[in-house]
């Protein structure tokens, strides 16, 4: 009987096998668990406990990074508060009375020059609207500045300067000395001289700017539109021009007259952004480019 027992406490400890019955079979108390006879469950368990502490490692690390350090504590009640450091201002335009080049100016055209300033390295001089073609030809020709290429010349509007609410503004580059200078002038009458004789390459660029922004050129030897349509009613650079689209005299001369439906249509495709072949002159056009075709024959 004791010895029965004995093979039973055995039987029920794991990894014990208990010998087969005369039949050969043993009993089914004593096959271990899957796992046991491998030493899967004691791997899988030391596994586990090592990710366990990798991740609190890696927490432990993080905590500390995190943590300020002993002088960034709490401040102690009553204790004046660190200074708000002042985000640092961006460069500004500074005087340029003494650059040699506005002194040079000065005296060469008396009351020519109104005021100078240099930004980033970068000279701009305001010259009075009479005195801008002599000034021109003076930087154009003279051996110390050699300001041989108008790199661009535009123009900017200013509603609220009444007075003068148009600036035209000159962008010269002398190629042999690699220099720089910008030119600008105030318009009250939107009337100007053209430099067209100092810089032929002025032409288009001034007859863009009458064009977008009504500024006339006196002595330009072409002064018309080169964007719009030459019977074309205001500028569209103006800023008190509108910025949706409207119906002028333009487009009742030139446009056909377009029926209800064709206008519900028109204004859906403009609600989506295809304003693109909604009249038939755009569908006419588009079909000369894709068939090759030039729309402005070259003089010969």
């Amino acid at each position: 009987m004791a010895d029965e027992n004995d093979n039973k406490e055995k039987a029920d400890l794991p990894g014990v096998v208990t010998p087969a019955d005369s039949t050969g079979t043993p009993p089914p108390s004593s096959i271990p668990e899957a796992g046991v006879l491998a030493g899967a469950d004691e791997e899988k368990a030391a596994m586990i406990e090592q990710a366990k502490s990798r991740v609190a490692a890696v927490k432990d690390s993080l905590a500390e990074k995190a943590a300020p350090p002993a002088s960034a504590a709490t401040p102690v009640a009553g204790a004046p508060k660190a200074p708000v450091k002042k985000k640092e201002e961006g460069p500004k335009p500074t005087d340029a009375s003494d650059h040699k080049l506005v002194k040079q100016l000065k005296a060469k055209f008396d009351g020519a020059v109104i005021e100078a300033s240099e930004f980033i390295g970068q000279l701009a001089i305001q010259i009075a609207p009479e005195a801008i073609v002599g000034v021109c030809e003076f930087l154009r020709t003279d051996p110390d500045t050699r300001f041989n290429y108008l790199s661009d010349l535009t123009c900017v509007h200013f509603p609220l300067n009444k007075a003068t609410p148009l600036q035209v503004v000159y962008q010269l580059y002398s190629i042999p000395r690699n220099e720089r200078v910008r030119l600008k002038v105030w318009l009250s009458s939107a009337t100007v001289d053209s430099v067209t004789g100092v810089w032929p390459t002025a032409n288009w660029m001034e007859r863009e700017v009458y064009d977008l922004f009504g500024v006339n050129f006196r002595n330009h030897p072409d002064l018309r539109r080169i964007l719009l349509p030459t019977d074309w009613e205001g500028h569209p650079l103006l800023k008190d021009y509108p910025l949706e689209f409207i119906e002028n005299a333009w487009t009742t001369r030139h446009l056909p007259v377009m029926t209800d439906v064709q206008r519900e249509q028109l204004e859906q495709r403009r609600a989506y952004g295809l304003e693109i072949l909604s009249v038939p002159q755009e569908r006419m056009m588009r079909d000369i480019f894709q068939g090759g075709k030039e729309v402005m024959p070259k003089d010969k």
